[in-house]
């Protein structure tokens, strides 16, 4: 059984990212309490601007290519010192929603969820820390570089920020649980460097 205090973790990541869905501004974060995901996280890479990706009349109107966001294969560091539990690697990473094309996507959710958090989480890492274990999903498919029963450390690159599963945009969603088997676990607290960046923060972890 894992302490209930929440998890200390540096950020997965060096460079700039958008915080989105933040348990600082509210729980259930991403608005459901479904797989343990009430207290995740999601990160946006962005450039200098503070952008993920130019807003052209492209992104009103169509789909757009991952590779088209200047943060798409970058670095997924680990956050924490554990063992590596569980890897996902083949699901493709599909067109990113933005604008109207967002509203379609959004309807098709509720088919994704219906097909399990696998569907939901896309590519992922899960690390067993010793007080939770963390997931690292929608990461870059054929990026992932650790295997289960793996020993890492904070910073250790384990893949690359993709777009796969439940994705409008190339990010990286982050979730601490207390039970692999996600449809039986609850969640557990996190905390980046001791504290909790709020929703529209960009972080800059250098």
């Amino acid at each position: 059984m894992y302490s209930r205090k929440p998890l200390g973790l540096a950020y997965p990541f060096r460079g700039k990212w958008l915080v989105q869905n933040s348990p600082a501004n509210r729980i259930p974060s991403h608005g459901t309490e479904v797989f343990a995901s009430s207290n995740a996280i999601d990160f946006v890479p962005v450039d200098d601007r503070g952008v993920s990706a130019p807003i052209t009349f492209r992104t009103l109107f169509r789909p757009e290519p991952p590779e088209r966001f200047s943060g798409f294969g970058r670095p997924i560091l680990s956050p924490a010192t554990g063992r590596i539990v569980a890897r996902h690697d083949a699901l493709p990473d599909h067109p990113a929603y933005r604008g109207f094309p967002s509203v379609g996507y959004a309807l098709t959710q509720r088919q994704r969820a219906a097909e399990g958090w696998p569907a939901l989480a896309g590519n992922y890492v899960g690390i067993d820390t010793g007080h939770g274990i963390l997931f690292l999903c929608h990461l870059r498919r054929g990026s992932v570089k650790v295997e289960v029963g793996a020993r890492i450390g904070v910073g250790d690159v384990v893949a690359a920020c993709g777009n796969s599963g439940n994705s409008t945009e190339p990010h990286v969603h982050v979730q601490a649980v207390d039970n692999l088997d996600i449809d039986s676990a609850r969640p557990v607290e996190i905390r980046f460097n001791g504290s909790l960046p709020r929703n529209g923060e960009v972080v800059d972890a250098g």
